[in-house]
């Protein structure tokens, strides 16, 4: 998270592939970079439009998607992204238009003040003052404070606490989202990472909805009314580089579920036992989905018995 945006010109996938290209019918698409800046072009053969980029959002691992300004100071967004499965451009998620009227169009779509605001609210740090953008003084990537909240006053009762003021310390209390009841924590959560509400005003279907874990997770038939070992924070360390491995969470369901042959479900561990493995829970029970927009695979957060050739649930 702590490198969910970064300026254009210093964005690695940008760096590592000094030249991107994609095309569709007559219009060709090209990230050209040097040491100085990445230019973003795109032509149909009579007319070229060509603009620098400024940002870079997202991380390489996957995907990386790009803003930019006209000489009118607004943010445009650009058509194309970077995937790390395709190693060049593809169309940004949900904005691959068959048909576009002119070069204009196929460049880029205009992104309001409001969605730049979101945007920057989720991929950086106090980058919102009030009900403004403050592009200079942000923060890249989320750091402490885009979870915990303004650290100053923290800092400040600690340095009484320090000098002997024993009452400073509760002065100087930060928000801690560890402490909140399951539901809203996964809520915390998803204000960035995508709740149910988000992804049913988005009006997004299919595979693409697993983009959306915290969605996903409360459709779980274990979910219930929420419980403090099926949150997002009861399996990811946000604190922690994301893990991979299916293993890298047995953990987890074993805080739930009884683990060995004959064994019963009980007060503290409800779930039964699995008949068919030990391990690596998640390789069967979070299948990786394929979401073609995103030339990539995605863990599906809907925890359920995932049979072979049963239709994606929504």
């Amino acid at each position: 998270m702590a490198r969910a945006v970064a300026h254009a010109d210093d964005a690695k996938a940008l760096r590592t592939h000094p030249e991107l290209t994609f095309q569709v019918g007559p219009y060709r698409y090209l990230i050209k970079s040097d040491a100085s800046h990445s230019l973003y072009t795109v032509t149909d053969g009579a007319v070229t439009l060509s603009s620098p980029l400024l940002w870079a959002f997202g991380t390489p691992r996957v995907g990386q998607s790009y803003l930019f300004k006209r000489d009118d100071g607004k943010f445009y967004e650009a058509r194309v992204t970077y995937f790390d499965s395709l190693k060049n451009l593809g169309f940004t998620p949900t904005r691959d238009l068959a048909s576009p009227k002119d070069v204009e169009e196929a460049m880029d779509r205009p992104v309001s003040s409001t969605e730049v605001s979101r945007c920057f609210g989720c991929h950086t740090t106090a980058a919102n003052i009030g009900d403004k953008l403050d592009e200079q003084n942000l923060i890249l990537g989320v750091s402490c404070e885009a979870c915990h909240g303004p650290g100053a006053k923290h800092v400040a009762a600690m340095k009484a606490f320090m000098k002997g003021d024993l009452n400073a310390e509760r002065q100087g209390d930060i928000f801690n989202s560890a402490h909140l009841d399951p539901i809203n924590s996964v809520e915390f959560c998803g204000a960035c990472h995508g709740t149910w509400w988000d992804v049913k005003i988005s009006g997004a279907k299919g595979v693409a909805v697993t983009r959306s874990a915290p969605a996903r997770l409360v459709t779980s038939k274990c979910w219930g009314k929420g419980d403090t070992r099926l949150t997002c924070i009861a399996c990811h360390d946000p604190h922690e580089q994301l893990q991979t491995s299916s293993a890298a969470y047995d953990h987890a369901c074993l805080k739930c579920h009884v683990n060995a042959a004959g064994a019963k479900a009980m007060a503290d561990h409800p779930g039964a036992a699995c008949p068919v493995a030990t391990k690596n829970c998640t390789s069967c029970h979070m299948q990786k989905v394929y979401v073609p927009e995103m030339h990539s695979n995605f863990t599906d957060h809907r925890i359920r018995i995932a049979r072979q050739g049963e239709p994606f649930p929504e």
